[in-house]
């Protein structure tokens, strides 16, 4: 069974598994349909992705423009520090963030609904990041906001590394910049 707890950011939520552990290993269920129906949540996943990543790696803060995407994340070995900024037209917290620690120790997962940006520092040596999406990936649709934006302000830890970036993901322009919002 899974636990859903709600953030600052309405319709975004820690996703908690129950584990079943004993001198062997572990045993937990990371998705089921029925628990996120009991939940009022509708999402139909069709594309899983798996990115591995050292420590000081930012990927973000992305988006698709025309095929938003719903996102299931979690981190399956190392620990990440995992933003989703909210870009609904309207919403009473657009161009907030909200923020989790991500852990194979922790188990946690963070679903973010469509109209977010999204994005992750690996604050562990490396990381191997998961997630389920619910509408395929689109390369000519990306869109992105610089990590950075001094509006949206987003509080990354501090690590003893620098700042790794994608050529790409350098050159993302501010939120104001972008001028995005997602009509829902």
């Amino acid at each position: 069974m899974l636990k859903f707890t709600k953030t600052a950011i309405k319709d975004v939520y820690i996703i908690e598994p129950q584990v079943f552990g004993d001198n062997r290993g572990y045993f937990m269920e990371t998705y089921s349909e029925s628990d996120f129906k009991k939940a009022e949540l509708n999402y139909n996943f069709v594309q899983d992705n798996q990115s591995k990543s050292k420590k000081g790696v930012l990927r973000g803060l992305h988006f698709q423009k025309k095929h938003p995407q719903a996102k299931l994340v979690r981190v399956i070995k190392g620990e990440v520090f995992d933003v989703a900024v909210d870009l609904r037209e309207g919403s009473s917290t657009y161009g907030k963030w909200v923020g989790v620690l991500l852990s194979e120790e922790n188990k946690k997962q963070l679903l973010i609904p469509r109209g977010f940006a999204h994005g992750f520092l690996v604050i562990s040596d490396t990381a191997e990041f998961v997630y389920k999406c619910d509408e395929f990936y689109h390369p000519e649709d990306e869109g992105g906001i610089i990590y950075n934006d001094k509006d949206i302000n987003i509080e990354w830890p501090i690590i003893d590394a620098p700042i790794l970036l994608s050529d790409k993901d350098k050159k993302h322009p501010t939120l104001k910049e972008a001028k995005i919002s997602f009509k829902l």
